[in-house]
């Protein structure tokens, strides 16, 4: 394979990406980032963070793992058209081998905040995607003879693990800055045109004091699950840390930044918590518990051109909101 040869082709004469159109194949190129590793150097090493999933376009990767005596033992030999390490970025788990090229040999390489980002904004090229990988990996399990068995077990569970918060539900920090980057990525001047606000839980710490960190955090999760139903698909929600969350609008103005804070105001002061005081008799009955919540929103063009910016000017609005007396929604 020449390195001419232009991504696109190569990617359409493979079986992983057959069933995607001609249009979905160029979607998927502009992720890959080709690299070249010259015979016998590293790929990855066993134990390594997996962040990122490799296609063979040229050459032949080897696989090997580490016996107890101190042996190699090989397990695989990639060639043109195979993918291989994505399981340590879907599981989120160390590299399970050691990598490397027995020839001169080019990798399509995929970043693995950059695979989550295909999927997300992407669905229907997601959903062919993963379908063909389970395909391929499972082709590849039965001639290895079960040797990695234990690598089909992923899917949904495992995709969203890895860009969200347990405790929530709600996307992490790291997928939120993602999303964020790749919108203005996108747009220019006032095609631009998104939002953002971000939201505490008011007096939390005064909850922690008085029901402990279990209480803490089941009003936490109570106030994620109270926002869920307002957010509209296509809307990215995020714990940021502690009892701190922000709404990514990425087609959404101001007008409709302020709705979905009212929203989302109201319905964490609906709430009411029964929270078990660690004071409290084992056994013993819970104590009711009320939250309210302050929220900051921002919008792009008018409040911000960065990502950074609109971070920033969103936090400020939630700081005067907390000055203002807390409960309430405030704009930039």
């Amino acid at each position: 394979m020449s390195g001419g040869d232009r991504i696109p082709d190569f990617l359409a004469g493979m079986s992983l990406f057959r069933g995607m159109s001609g249009l979905e194949v160029n979607a998927v190129s502009a992720f890959l980032e080709p690299r070249r590793f010259p015979a016998g150097s590293t790929v990855f090493r066993e134990g390594d963070s997996g962040q990122e999933l490799f296609i063979v376009r040229s050459g032949r990767i080897g696989s090997y793992v580490s016996q107890a005596d101190g042996t190699r033992r090989e397990v695989y030999e990639f060639t043109p058209g195979v993918l291989f390490g994505e399981m340590a970025i879907i599981e989120n788990e160390p590299r399970s081998a050691t990598c490397y090229a027995k020839d001169d040999a080019e990798l399509l390489v995929l970043d693995g905040i950059d695979f989550y980002r295909l999927v997300y904004e992407h669905p229907v090229i997601g959903v062919k995607l993963l379908s063909s990988m389970a395909r391929v990996m499972t082709s590849w399990l039965d001639e290895a003879s079960g040797f990695l068995g234990g690598l089909v077990r992923w899917g949904e569970a495992a995709r969203r693990r890895a860009i969200t918060d347990e405790l929530s539900g709600f996307f992490n920090r790291r997928f939120l800055e993602e999303a964020m980057a790749a919108r203005f990525a996108r747009g220019a001047g006032s095609s631009r045109r998104c939002s953002l606000l971000m939201l505490d839980i008011d007096r939390f710490r005064d909850i922690n004091a008085a029901f402990g960190q279990s209480g803490g955090d089941a009003a936490i999760a109570a106030a994620a699950s109270s926002f869920v139903p307002k957010i509209r698909e296509g809307e990215v929600g995020a714990r940021l840390s502690g009892d701190e969350f922000a709404v990514f609008l990425p087609s959404g103005g101001l007008d409709r930044a302020l709705e979905l804070a009212e929203d989302m105001r109201r319905a964490a002061e609906a709430l009411r918590l029964e929270l078990p005081s660690p004071r409290a008799p084992q056994g013993g009955r819970p104590e009711p518990a009320f939250i309210t919540v302050s929220i900051g929103a921002a919008a792009s063009p008018e409040h911000a051109d960065t990502p950074e910016a609109l971070l920033a000017a969103a936090d400020k609005a939630l700081y005067k909101a907390k000055e203002g007396g807390r409960n309430r929604v405030e704009r930039a």
